[in-house]
């Protein structure tokens, strides 16, 4: 059409409808008259063809602002793309402004595992001295990582399982893993509001319930610390604390072992179906909802350290905590489980691997600055977090601390003896990853009195360090080696306007998938079977199906690869060029609809896929 105008005299246009050219004399010249009916015999044989036989290149020859088989021609072809791609975005729907991403992703990573879970791997681990290994492992696996998932997120704007699919769909089974876990993690998260809850309306009275031994649940062995201290002649080697005998006997009312789950507690129940209802009520709305919710969820846990960190302050013992952290055992450094503490603490500290930090970057705007973002959101858990805890610390390390007796290392869990502060207590198992509860099951199960075992099961195994650093080794493997490093930077710049700090980008190459990889198989080594407050041993069948637990989601990348390439024809070497390259779908260079160029494929794509991908 650009041709045949070319070849019309100065103020004639031709406009074609349904087959028929009209000429249009755009401007009043004589000498055109002679002449338009020939010209306007041209365009018409001319537009015939071009309508009849679409171009092979898939160009548009029509002019624009015209009118083609009764569709206006756009006057800039990228317009409609545009709008398409927009009208997409408003039905996934965006964060109003960047404080709702923040504030949504700075609740995601303050979680119970920051606040009960550090201190206990503190003192088991020489104190300050676990920093070192925490740290090294916060700057090789955790911002990397966290960085990757969110950045992949915002640039594909799709979820944990369907981002994976259009970046790689021979590597969607990461997605899959990622959701399984977090499918297991809600199976048992949620209880632990649920016991917040029966905390919280126990503590509705004057004497707090756990603070004496003079209830019906306590047994001849109870002990008030304070009240021992001042007498002589008390020790044994049987007695209990009021908060013992509070969790287990009055909270749990826990059985002799897995075999006999008993009963359900329906005072327990009815704190998880409320748990439940809360949870759909903060996200029934989608991010509409959930973006006005984290408003408080986010900020009052840091209000809450801050009453903590005040009330620590004051507690027997304070100066002994914050010095444990000044004056680190060293020493315990030469010992290969702090650092596997260390990788597996990080994880848990900044939800990596479970797919919620991907959901929560798709709904960015695409040119959101994800990097800019992220150094001030992981400071949030490592330094509010930890510094609230130094001073309870020091109390725990008393004689009669927790951390002396129970065998159940949790944070403030000796503050009941201290009953005049009046805040809800926490007494709870030594591991648990943090994470976003959603509606899940077994109820019957974790609520009834041989609940407690199930619960670790699932703690143990199902959401274990080991699965994440499964998932982190393909995670890394996938972005850096197969859809390239270099090629993923390319779209970053895309969305953020520059190419952030290149150590990144060599984390995902080597340190990342290399760390990962022996923290691992570490794990796998020095792995011990499964035991409850140090005594009570789970039979093989309750390993067993521990296990089961742990490879249900970590066997969903292999299965995934196995079946895409089973269920595809051709050789193996084009199945692979076709499973390896990303969607078309993928965002594309603004203004011109191609896909973002590689300046580099990935190192173990076959070299004819740079033609292809």
């Amino acid at each position: 059409m650009h041709a045949l105008c070319a070849l019309l005299p100065a103020g004639i246009s031709v406009r074609s409808k349904r087959g028929t050219v009209q000429c249009v004399c755009t401007r009043p010249l004589p000498s055109l008259a002679s002449h338009s009916p020939n010209f306007c015999l041209v365009a018409w044989l001319v537009l015939n063809i071009m309508e009849e036989t679409p171009s092979e290149g898939g160009m548009d020859y029509r002019v624009p602002g015209a009118v083609s088989n009764g569709e206006t021609v756009p006057a800039y072809p990228g317009m409609e793309k545009e709008k398409e791609e927009e009208d997409q975005t408003l039905e996934r729907g965006q964060w109003n402004n960047k404080l709702e991403y923040v504030l949504s992703v700075a609740g995601e990573i303050i979680g119970l595992g920051n606040v009960w879970r550090f201190p206990y791997l503190c003192y088991k681990n020489g104190g300050g001295a676990f920093f070192i290994p925490y740290l090294i492992f916060l700057f090789t696996c955790g911002i990397p990582v966290f960085f990757l998932e969110t950045a992949l997120g915002q640039y594909t704007s799709q979820g944990g399982v369907t981002a994976w699919r259009r970046i790689c769909p021979l590597f969607e089974g990461i997605g899959y893993a990622s959701q399984v876990i977090v499918v297991l993690l809600n199976f048992y998260y949620i209880i632990v509001l649920a016991w917040a809850l029966f905390y919280l309306f126990s503590s509705f009275t004057i004497d707090l319930p756990w603070g004496s031994c003079d209830h019906e649940w306590n047994t001849g062995n109870c002990m008030e610390l304070q009240k021992a201290n001042s007498t002589l002649n008390v020790t044994s080697e049987n007695a209990t604390s009021p908060v013992i005998e509070f969790w287990e006997r009055r909270v749990l009312k826990i059985s002799d072992g897995i075999q006999h789950l008993g009963s359900l507690r329906w005072e327990l129940a009815l704190c998880l179906l409320l748990a439940w209802i809360i949870c759909y009520f903060c996200i029934w709305k989608g991010v509409k909802s959930t973006g006005k919710v984290v408003y408080f969820t986010a900020t009052f846990p840091y209000l809450m350290l801050v009453v903590l960190l005040i009330r620590g302050v004051s507690l027997p013992g304070a100066s002994q905590g914050i010095l444990f952290y000044l004056y680190p055992d060293l020493s315990r450094l030469g010992d290969p489980q702090v650092w596997m503490d260390a990788g597996t603490q990080i994880f848990f500290s900044y939800a990596i691997c479970l797919g919620c930090l991907t959901a929560l970057g798709s709904y960015n705007k695409y040119h959101n600055n994800c990097y800019r973002a992220w150094p001030g959101i992981h400071r949030l858990p490592s330094g509010c977090g930890h510094a609230a805890l130094l001073p309870a610390l020091g109390m725990l390390l008393l004689p009669d601390g927790c951390f002396a007796g129970t065998g159940q290392p949790v944070c403030l869990c000796g503050e009941p003896r201290h009953s005049s502060c009046g805040h809800v207590p926490h007494h709870f198992p030594q591991e648990e990853p943090p994470g976003d509860p959603h509606p899940a099951g077994l109820r019957p199960f974790l609520s009834g009195r041989g609940g407690m075992y199930v619960f670790q099961l699932f703690d143990y195994y199902a959401a274990s360090g080991m699965c994440l650093l499964f998932v982190a080794i393909f995670e890394t493997l996938c972005i850096a080696w197969v859809y390239g490093a270099e090629r993923f930077y390319d779209n970053i710049e895309d969305m953020i306007g520059y190419r952030p700090w290149p150590i990144i980008k060599y984390c995902w190459l080597f340190i990342t998938p290399a760390v990962c990889m022996a923290t691992f198989l570490f794990s796998l080594i020095k792995y011990t079977p499964l035991t409850y407050n140090k005594k009570y041993v789970y039979p093989w069948w309750g390993d067993t199906l521990g296990w089961l637990l742990a490879l249900s989601s970590m066997v969903c990348i292999p299965l995934w690869i196995v079946y895409k390439l089973s269920t595809i024809k051709g050789s193996l070497r084009e199945r692979l060029r076709q499973l390896t390259c990303p969607l078309e779908d993928l965002p594309s260079m603004p203004g011109t609809g191609q896909p973002l160029p590689s300046t580099r494929a990935g190192l173990l794509m076959l070299t004819e896929l740079e033609s292809h991908c």
